[in-house]
């Protein structure tokens, strides 16, 4: 299921799924560990002798946030319970406090008694042996710990602080289905302490005049040891549950709408998607600065893992996105990090946790007996191209002092001995993490990269290494159209594999990561080769459903969904690859008009965002529903990308600014 509505602060942060169950609880790293393991933590209604679990049939329900803040807006409404609740989500924008705001009016137009209920279904650092749960009489809240991670569940409502009712006990063990059962009769066992693979309920009394409203608060506190969560829950006590929430919601509308971007060139609803798009993106970032790629423990049951990793690829592209909102500060933090990672002899393994330890991975150390770098060449190549577009905006000169050695010279280095004869990068796997080969999208990275660290080494008077830098990018670019461009196809392969002749069997698939072509530098988006390549990926990867989009390339088959007719349908729809094709109209455009050509696209992206503003990785190419994980960071900073180069091009040809840095 989709994440509709994350919150979250850097250290903490609370996921969603379309029913409003929180599913996800990260702390104290965004991504690592998941504290629920993508169980759900349930919330319900008893009012008057029946019970509802939100996720129940029988009610209505709009998951959104507050406009440009990073505070949940949910409405839900039982018609047979008289009951209407407006809910709102926020993770403290200072503290690891989640908090939650229940406002319970009545519809049915006599005296309720209503309790509200809340379930906690906690694995702590992702395991759900050697847990405890218990009854916590200094702060009438519930306590979950083992070792040394703590979370105080507590609450407000008529009766003042501290929880009314509660259950401890276990679940999973045996017939013990969890003390959520415990709740639907409207009453709890109030047992006090359970060890093991444990769960919790607390609960909440209001009673309503006819038509009358009554509000409940709870949050949830993470600490290291529980003198940390009761100081926690004092604070909350002190500055009262409404009061963190209003000042986390004026932070973050702050954050997201501190620069005077002018977005009138486009349509009001575009520009709230790239608002909410930002503030989505800084919820999957740790205060660390690893970017993280998406945190929806769903995919777990397709493929045994998590994408709550950062992968220095997506990383720089975010970083990308990031300096183009004036966010600074993120992408420097992304870019120490990636200092803190890289190997010494200059290049970036496959992924990393977001601590800094090396994540899981699929790519070899030996293929056919021979010792192989795991790696994909582009992530290396793309964090030195983004980091002189950081360069280029900010022109932070002590900032980049520090990682010039590392991230510049060691890495442009590196890219430069780990060629072929011809002047191509040696193989390695590409950006879909399927084929190991020469890939376009990788030599065009790589040719970026080395045309950015020679503008670096220049700066810095290096003149010999900026020279070789050049040259060597230039001598890649002359391969890869000596090798890789076929001028009767009127399109470059996407992959080159070497043979033992010297020579290269070619791939021609079709695949929109070829945007790579004009992004990073290596050829203009109006040149003839670029247009007659983007032209065939606009004629065969279009979606021709109903729902449209581009594929990533022909014949695409990951999540795919079951088809009859693979020419009009070469794979699901991607969010980043129908934005690339728009990317290009932008950067092609000459005029208003020509510009306008990408408009629908920008349109198309908002019409596949959920009503939240989520957008998930790829859509099923006939309902239109979200596939994998969701929300992909990628998917929101390139939207991010796609509507700052609009407005800039925007100004450019019209000749009035609006707002967006012109360095890159």
């Amino acid at each position: 299921m989709p994440r509709n509505i994350p919150v979250g602060n850097g250290e903490m942060l609370v996921a969603f799924d379309d029913l409003y169950r929180i599913r996800d609880l990260h702390w104290p790293n965004v991504g690592m560990p998941n504290h629920t393991c993508g169980h759900l933590q349930r919330f319900g209604v008893w009012a008057d002798g029946q019970f509802a679990w939100v996720d129940a049939p029988g009610w209505e329900r709009d998951l959104r946030y507050v406009r440009d803040s990073m505070i949940t807006e949910v409405r839900l409404r039982h018609e047979r319970l008289g009951i209407e609740l407006l809910c709102q989500d926020a993770v403290d924008y200072w503290s690891p406090v989640y908090l939650r705001s229940v406002r319970v009016t009545d519809l049915a137009g006599y005296p309720r008694d209503v309790r509200i209920f809340f379930h906690q279904d906690l694995s702590i650092g992702e395991s759900a042996v050697g847990d405890t749960v218990n009854y916590d009489p200094a702060t009438g809240g519930l306590v979950h710990y083992k070792d040394s991670t703590y979370f105080l569940i507590n609450g407000c409502g008529a009766r003042g602080f501290g929880a009314d009712t509660w259950a401890c006990g276990q679940k999973r063990i045996g017939d013990a289905e969890g003390t959520w059962r415990d709740a639907e009769d409207g009453l709890l066992s109030r047992n006090s302490i359970a060890q093991g693979s444990v769960d919790s309920t607390v609960g909440f009394g209001l009673a309503l005049a006819p038509g009358g409203s009554g509000t409940i608060s709870y949050w949830i506190a993470a600490g290291t040891d529980y003198r940390a969560i009761k100081q926690l829950d004092a604070k909350v006590r002190e500055k009262s549950p409404q009061r963190m929430i209003v000042r986390t919601e004026a932070y973050w509308r702050w954050w997201a709408c501190k620069e005077a971007i002018d977005f009138s060139p486009l349509p009001a609803h575009l520009r709230d998607l790239y608002v909410r798009s930002a503030l989505i993106v800084r919820t999957q970032i740790d205060k660390g600065g690893a970017i993280i790629a998406a945190n929806d423990y769903d995919i777990t049951h397709f493929a045994g893992d998590t994408y709550s990793y950062m992968w220095p690829r997506d990383g720089a592209m975010v970083s990308h996105a990031l300096v183009l909102a004036h966010q600074g500060e993120l992408s420097r933090a992304f870019f120490r990090f990636a200092q803190r990672v890289i190997e010494p002899e200059g290049y970036f393994l496959h992924k990393y946790n977001p601590t800094g330890t090396l994540a899981s991975s699929w790519h070899p150390w030996v293929i056919e007996g021979r010792k192989t770098l795991p790696i994909q060449q582009d992530e290396t190549a793309l964090v030195t191209w983004a980091l002189r577009r950081h360069f280029l905006v900010f022109r932070d000169v002590e900032f980049v002092r520090d990682l010039y050695n590392p991230l510049v010279i060691d890495a442009a280095e590196w890219m430069l001995g780990f060629r072929d004869p011809s002047g191509l990068p040696k193989p390695s796997w590409d950006l879909w993490e399927e084929r190991r080969g020469v890939h376009l999208f990788t030599v065009c990275a790589t040719i970026g990269a080395l045309r950015a660290a020679h503008d670096f080494a220049r700066d810095m008077g290096a003149l010999d290494r900026a020279e070789e830098f050049r040259a060597g990018a230039e001598a890649m670019m002359r391969a890869m159209v000596r090798v890789m461009w076929d001028e009767g196809r009127g399109r470059f392969a996407r992959m080159a594999t070497p043979l033992d002749d010297g020579s290269y069997r070619l791939d021609f698939t079709l695949d929109a990561s070829a945007f790579a072509l004009f992004a990073f530098g290596a050829l203009d988006a109006r040149d003839e080769r670029v247009e007659r390549h983007m032209r065939a990926i606009g004629e065969r990867l279009w979606v021709q459903t109903s729902v449209g989009g581009f594929a990533r390339y022909e014949h695409d088959h990951y999540h795919a969904v079951e088809r009859h007719d693979i020419t009009r349908v070469p794979g699901n729809p991607w969010v980043i690859c129908t934005l690339w094709y728009a990317q290009w109209l932008v950067e092609r455009a000459r005029t208003v008009e020509e510009l306008q050509e990408a408009l629908p696209l920008l349109e198309w992206t908002h019409q596949r965002a959920l009503p939240s503003g989520v957008l998930a990785e790829q859509l099923d190419p006939y309902t239109g529903a979200q596939v994998s994980v969701s929300p992909l960071t990628w998917s929101h900073a390139t939207y991010m990308i796609v509507v700052a180069k609009y407005l800039r091009r925007h100004g450019e040809i019209t000749g009035v600014s609006h707002g967006i840095p012109t360095g890159d």
